[in-house]
């Protein structure tokens, strides 16, 4: 059977990650979760003291592009691969509330955004994956031949990550989680390099009444459909 390119675009906390993964596992692809790759970059810079009076210093970042190293290694274990920063594991680290403050500035920056779609499409010359973000259909893998964009209502989405937060013991309040999904949402819908939009040809799933399983079911039966019809 042809081997094809999945594209799964939306906002934050959509779940998009968690499909993208089930997906590949399902259909025997390689799965690319491009937001861990500029949560790395986020959370290097955080490290570096890259933001002063919350203010990203963009020059600083630039300049420091050369230095940052990016690996997806496979674990043996989960099955799934995990995300390293110039050769240490830095999964749970990225996914803290305070790199999810900045990642959206981060993203926006255009020399980060050329040097991770780069990257990027190296990945997928070969077909047989499937990717997440925020572009993926429209810059990375424009002539994916399934796009899916993911979308929820911010309420909801706000709380799937609340819950995904405290339960595994971190200390924040829904109110900071709904206002970070909104800030996001706006910073990626209006930076001018590459802005959180639906492709052309993509396919909208609003997960807002469906639970997980449900929309991977759905998912799961668009690429299905897709690959049949490819033959």
């Amino acid at each position: 059977m042809r081997k094809i390119t999945i594209a799964i675009d939306g906002y934050s906390s959509t779940g998009k990650s968690t499909i993208a993964k089930k997906l590949a596992k399902s259909l025997g692809y390689v799965y690319v979760d491009t937001g861990a790759m500029y949560r790395a970059v986020s959370y290097y810079a955080l490290i570096n003291d890259m933001f002063r009076n919350q203010e990203l210093q963009k020059d600083q970042l630039i300049q420091a592009l050369d230095k940052i190293r990016l690996e997806f290694k496979l674990n043996s274990n989960t099955g799934l691969p995990e995300i390293y920063l110039n050769g240490d594991l830095v999964e749970k680290q990225i996914r803290t509330l305070e790199v999810s403050h900045v990642v959206s500035e981060v993203a926006a920056v255009s020399e980060v955004r050329h040097k991770l779609v780069e990257q990027q499409q190296a990945m997928g010359k070969n077909k047989a994956i499937v990717m997440d973000g925020r572009d993926v259909g429209t810059v990375i893998f424009p002539d994916a031949e399934l796009k899916l964009f993911m979308t929820a209502s911010a309420d909801v989405r706000a709380h799937r990550r609340y819950l995904e937060l405290t339960e595994r013991g971190d200390q924040v309040t829904y109110q900071a989680v709904l206002e970070n999904v909104q800030k996001r949402d706006l910073i990626d819908t209006t930076r001018s390099d590459s802005p959180l939009m639906k492709a052309d040809g993509a396919i909208e799933i609003d997960s807002t009444n469906l639970s997980l399983e449900e929309t991977f079911q759905r998912c799961l039966k668009l690429s299905n459909e897709t690959l049949q019809s490819l033959g």
